[in-house]
């Protein structure tokens, strides 16, 4: 059997990290992942909103360094989890994470005459003057 995924999305909040009774560090993760198509003229986007696991020391970098709306390369093996809420059975899929690729910000369009990319990198200055850790920045997903 073949269990691989890879999904390239913004994060919808700070990741959170927490750590085991044996203090492997683990952090959660949820991305947005949009892929768009076309129906009839126009463009439509569908949105999927997906939770990420991950362990180690990726999982302490990913806390420290990531933040809501950074874009990231998820890649691992997607898994169910299952309990019981109130006397009824619940399910959700999600990524355990072998890899998570910091990516770059994209730059603002300019609206209207107007560039926000000052802004984008004022925002963007905090992020990608601290380079992560070499484990993280030295692997490839591919």
């Amino acid at each position: 059997m073949f269990n691989r995924i890879i999904l390239i999305g913004n994060l919808t909040k700070d990741p959170d990290v927490r750590y085991t009774p044996s203090g492997t560090p683990v952090t959660t993760m949820r991305l947005a992942v949009t892929s768009k198509y076309k129906q009839g003229d126009e463009m439509k986007d569908d949105t999927l909103f997906i939770d990420a696991v991950v362990f180690g020391r990726q999982a302490e970098a990913a806390g420290q360094y990531l933040g809501k709306g950074n874009p990231v390369l998820v890649e691992g093996r997607l898994r169910e989890r299952k309990w019981e809420s109130d006397g009824a059975q619940k399910n959700k899929f999600e990524v355990v994470a072998n890899n998570v690729r910091f990516l770059p910000k994209r730059e603002s369009s300019k609206v209207g005459g107007a560039s926000n990319s000052g802004q984008a990198a004022a925002s963007d200055a905090d992020f990608s003057n601290t380079a992560p850790p070499e484990e993280i920045t030295d692997l490839e997903p591919f």
